[in-house]
């Protein structure tokens, strides 16, 4: 079993009283079973941390589960041991008290020295070395050790048998890892320092289980199992029972605990358990396990999508596929874009010469042919070097079908050749599409468009974190001179003010010592004249001090106005080159977006529901598709308030629903801007109908309806 923190961990039992038909919680990798959720969510929790060590090889830094599975492979590995040589490594390792890296390579040592069958190494024949392989090892009438050997080729066949002696094999490798060795150690034992084998273990093998006399006066056995006459100090406690240096037993000392009463280990007990079950859950987590909280948003009523695809529902897949492939290679197969509902009317439309399917089928047999392959050779030796036009394109088309040598397409050959490919079913012209999308696919004009595309890809992306890098690196320089210049100016104004109070200060001093001088000069004045002088001086001096400070505080006022002012002006560049930048960034940032999109690589899914259903949304058609886990069952979305009740009902606390969220809330404003310009045409097509059922009086001939513009497509960029 997994050690965690490197020590044993007991599993959770089975409870007795467990009813066949309860609905219980079961880990699958452990089988234990909770009838508590919470309780269940912890011990996965606890089971997903790096916290566990695999017992056999000693790993550390893994999941239980990661665990379990290398303690698989390790006794895999040790089980692959030669019998011969069991013997001797486990009587190395019995009662050992060498730390477990010494012992191994001791055992390693020992390892070298010893023979097997089924051993390869090389032997001396005459006076050359060839590699052999041991069958049986015999010995002669001297009792001397003989080895019946077989010699090796090159490719480890038996060229020829012989007999030969010890000295005669050199070239002794070690047959496995000092890792296996340890690996091994650790399975044969169940306890360390000393080492001490399973019993069952020591028993098959024939290895001594008395304990040796140098042990005795250290370890003894209780149950079985081999114990410390000392143990040591935990939480406290401390036992000591044993005999002395001398082999005397002095007895046992009790055991020295703290007394806690019974009721506050309870209470302690109960405090633990209630904090193990508050433990937060880190989210997100799997999606079906998420329980509903009292914390939770109010979620949204999932809506249920569209399903009313003229295609049977498991053709859609395909369907979007090849209309995906042919919007996004338009240039190089020189067929200009249509919508996936013209696309879908005309694969379902019974006309045999409907322009865009032929169109569609034409360029991509006309892109076989430029790769000059095989499908071109075979083209140029039945019909030469003439074109694919409206008549011919049905024969091209059935070569192709030839080529592939696919029985399915078969039985649909007879029925395009006499010209009549619309009455095929619209599964089979899907397959027929799809087959000649897979051959495009393995072109070399195919992977080169690739190839350049994700060229620029990279191009662009490595021209948008250069131009972010040199950005970050003028808003530091602009952080370091605004911060350096409003230090300087601090300094500054700081100093001016600390002056002028200084020189206020001065001026008092010398007024009050100009006071004092004079009253001690005029001591023989009665106190009237006294009184009178110092009020008088009182009077002048309040009056300049007065006027002084009514002079300042014009100053100061008006070189705060000036430097007001210059604050604002800055304050008004500063906004407006901020705006300017602003706008510059959006626009790049909207250009980078753009032509990322012109250079298609491949559509990704937004993600996946709790449920594994995957979203998927095409830029050109603006509506989000939704297909089921078994690729059969498909749905869509086409309007915003279906979008924003999706948003609503997912839940971020699941790690499948998060990510789907993130790319929705990404692509948010893309979507809507693509449901707008659906509905809008669906109203256009909504009021043509409505005019085509107008009464028969009005003369005014209706206008195109939109819901036929597959029958008007025009490829506007065929080739000449």
């Amino acid at each position: 079993m997994p050690l965690y923190k490197r020590k044993p961990f007991s599993l959770v039992e089975v409870p007795n009283d467990l009813d066949p038909k309860e609905l219980v919680f079961q880990i699958r990798f452990t089988k234990e079973i909770f009838r508590d959720y919470q309780q269940y969510l912890n011990r996965i929790n606890l089971y997903r941390q790096r916290l566990w060590n695999c017992k056999v090889s000693g790993k550390s830094n893994l999941t239980y589960e990661e665990a379990l599975v290398s303690e698989k492979r390790a006794i895999e590995k040790v089980q692959q041991f030669p019998q011969e040589l069991m013997a001797p490594m486990l009587t190395n390792i019995q009662y050992s008290m060498l730390p477990l890296r010494d012992l191994a390579d001791k055992i390693a040592l020992k390892l070298q020295e010893c023979l097997f069958a089924g051993q390869e190494l090389y032997g001396r024949k005459g006076n050359e070395v060839f590699l052999c392989r041991i069958i049986r090892t015999l010995h002669d009438s001297a009792g001397k050790k003989q080895y019946k050997i077989a010699w090796l080729g090159k490719d480890k066949e038996v060229v020829g048998c012989d007999v030969v002696y010890d000295e005669d094999l050199i070239n002794r490798k070690l047959p496995f890892s000092r890792n296996m060795v340890k690996s091994f150690i650790r399975e044969s034992t169940y306890r360390n320092a000393p080492w001490v084998l399973h019993d069952r273990l020591a028993e098959k093998h024939g290895i001594s289980t008395h304990l040796p006399d140098e042990l005795k006066s250290k370890f003894y056995f209780q149950n079985g199992t081999l114990i410390s006459y000392k143990k040591k100090r935990k939480n406290g406690e401390e036992e000591m029972e044993g005999e002395d240096e001398s082999g005397k037993n002095k007895g046992k000392k009790r055991t020295e605990r703290e007394k806690v009463g019974a009721s506050e280990m309870e209470e302690r007990s109960e405090k633990e358990d209630d904090l193990k079950r508050l433990e937060a859950i880190k989210y997100p987590i799997e999606d079906l396990l998420v329980q509903p909280c009292p914390d939770d948003p109010v979620f949204t009523e999932r809506p249920s999508p569209s399903r009313d695809f003229k295609v049977p529902m498991d053709s859609v897949g395909e369907l979007l596929m090849i209309w995906d492939f042919c919007s996004s290679f338009s240039r190089l197969l020189h067929l200009s874009p249509f919508s996936l509902e013209d696309f879908e009317n005309a694969v379902c439309h019974k006309d045999s010469n409907l322009i865009l399917i032929v169109e569609c089928h034409s360029a991509l047999l006309r892109l076989l042919i430029k790769e000059n392959g095989e499908y071109a050779s075979t083209i140029e030796k039945r019909k030469g070097k003439s074109k694919i036009t409206l008549i011919t394109w049905t024969e091209y088309l059935c070569s192709f079908l030839d080529w592939t040598n696919s029985s399915k397409f078969r039985p649909y050959m007879a029925t395009i050749k006499r010209g009549h490919y619309g009455l095929l079913e619209t599964r089979a012209k899907l397959e027929i599409l799809g087959e000649l999308l897979n051959c495009a696919l393995e072109t070399d004009l195919v992977r080169e468009q690739l190839d350049e595309f994700i060229e620029q890809w990279q191009k662009l992306g490595a021209t948008r974190r250069g131009e972010a890098l040199e950005e970050a690196k003028r808003r530091r320089e602009e952080k370091k001179r605004l911060k350096a210049e409003s230090d300087v100016n601090g300094f500054v104004n700081g100093n001016s003010l600390n002056s002028s109070g200084n020189n206020l200060g001065v001026q008092q001093n010398g007024t009050h010592n100009e006071q004092n001088g004079e009253a001690e000069s005029e001591k023989t004045d009665s106190k009237k004249r006294e009184s009178s002088q110092t009020d008088g001086s009182f009077r002048k001096r309040t009056k300049k001090h007065k006027g002084e400070d009514e002079h300042k505080p014009k100053d100061v006022q008006r070189v705060s106005k000036k430097e007001a002012q210059k604050i604002a002006l800055k304050h008004a560049e500063t906004v407006e080159r901020e705006e300017i930048e602003k706008s510059s960034k959006e626009q790049r940032k909207r250009y980078y977006e753009t032509e990322m999109e012109k250079r298609f690589i491949r559509t990704n899914p937004l993600g996946k529901d709790r449920h594994h259903n995957r979203y998927w949304w095409f830029r050109r058609d603006g509506r989000i598709f939704i297909e089921s886990l078994d690729h059969k069952i498909w749905g869509y979305y086409s309007t915003k308030e279906e979008l924003d009740a999706l948003m609503g009902s997912l839940n971020r606390k699941g790690e499948r629903e998060r990510a789907l969220q993130t790319q929705l809330d990404k692509f948010y404003g893309k979507i809507c801007m693509g449901l707008q310009k659906r509905s809008k045409l669906s109203a256009e097509i909504a009021m043509e109908e409505a005019v085509l059922r107008r009464s028969t009086r009005v003369r005014a001939p209706p206008r195109d309806n939109p819901a036929d513009a597959f029958l008007r497509y025009v490829n506007k960029w065929k080739e000449d």
